[in-house]
């Protein structure tokens, strides 16, 4: 099989999938399934937020601690942060880094390159209901051989899946079937 535009066949599973502005529902499927490969609690840190280290202060407020303060349990939260982030900066290319280069954690890095790349969730809903109306209204394109629909008809059902609406393996077969005979 031949390797997207832009990419090579063979790419280091040590090194986070890269990103180059295209193909980014196709990115952050890798990009999840790379940092969940490295350690689960990371893609927590990703998708919920940082680690907390707080003390309480004078006043019974928690604040973040500061390096003085932290414990070694505190220095590992310290370093799974930070290792979630570097996952995250080191797979985009230049002109998508410019756009995460000033945030400070990985859930506000994968936030932003949500937002750019799938928009706001009302953009989003609107994209999932254009793509399932896609869906519903499926066919094969005269001239198409049943290789190029079910590739196109896969890509459809994976940028729903990618918008977390599922659809279930017997509804896809019960569509291609009828799109076909």
């Amino acid at each position: 099989m031949s390797a997207l535009p832009g990419y090579w066949e063979g790419q280091s599973t040590a090194r986070p999938p890269h990103f180059n502005g295209q193909y980014y529902s196709w990115w952050k499927n890798r990009m999840r399934d790379h940092i969940i490969g490295e350690n689960y609690e990371l893609w927590d840190i990703v998708t919920v937020g940082p680690l907390e280290t707080t003390k309480k202060n004078a006043e019974g407020v928690d604040v973040p601690k500061t390096r003085a303060y932290c414990t070694p349990k505190d220095l590992k939260k310290w370093e799974k942060n930070a290792k979630a982030n570097k996952w995250l900066v080191c797979g985009p290319g230049l002109d998508e880094y410019s756009r995460i280069q000033s945030c400070t954690t990985a859930k506000e890095i994968w936030d932003t390159l949500q937002v750019a790349h799938e928009g706001t969730p009302q953009v989003t809903r609107f994209r999932e209901t254009l793509l399932y109306s896609q869906y519903e209204s499926f066919a094969m394109k005269e001239g198409d051989i049943i290789q190029e629909m079910y590739t196109r008809f896969t890509t459809l059902t994976n940028e729903l899946k990618s918008l977390g609406r599922f659809i279930l393996e017997e509804e896809k077969v019960e569509k291609i079937l009828t799109r076909v005979l």
